[in-house]
């Protein structure tokens, strides 16, 4: 099953979570052929040269290939480019996993924190933008911890050795 990966890869924290993670499912699930971005050089060593349509090509390219997304949507906003990807994804009916692992999302069920929303500028969650989770629970689902990833993708790949 071909992966692709998709999260920013800018700052240090993404690219060492990045090349954890994928570490992670490259060792535990060793049927998988995962692209992560950060690995093509070609378009992403930042002290050489890539334009807009290099990087534009060469990423659409390995989402096309791809039998499914991982896409990281934790920060402030789903990156830029991670959506651009879960578009094309969906466009082509690619399933796409989310991984939401903002701690934002706890405490759904306290009084005080719901209270809390009434106020302005008193919101205790997080927001993501629906209309991009929603082109991903369409055509995959959006999950909190990278087990039940692994749980979705072991799955996955049970059903296709049947």
């Amino acid at each position: 099953m071909k992966i692709y990966f998709a999260n920013g890869l800018f700052s240090q924290a993404d690219f060492a979570f990045n090349q954890q993670l994928v570490a992670q499912l490259r060792d535990q699930l060793p049927a998988l052929d995962i692209y992560l971005p950060q690995e093509n050089a070609a378009i992403n060593d930042k002290t050489a040269y890539a334009d807009s349509t290099m990087i534009a090509q060469a990423d659409t390219q390995e989402v096309l290939a791809a039998d499914l997304m991982i896409a990281v949507l934790d920060g402030p906003v789903i990156d830029a480019g991670v959506a651009s990807e879960i578009g094309v994804a969906y466009a082509k009916g690619i399933p796409v996993l989310g991984l939401y692992t903002d701690s934002r999302q706890q405490g759904f069920d306290n009084a005080q924190k719901l209270s809390a929303l009434s106020q302005v500028a008193e919101n205790q969650f997080h927001y993501l933008n629906l209309y991009t989770v929603g082109l991903i629970k369409l055509n995959g689902a959006v999950y909190n911890n990278v087990a039940a990833i692994l749980a979705d993708l072991t799955r996955r790949l049970q059903a296709t050795q049947h």
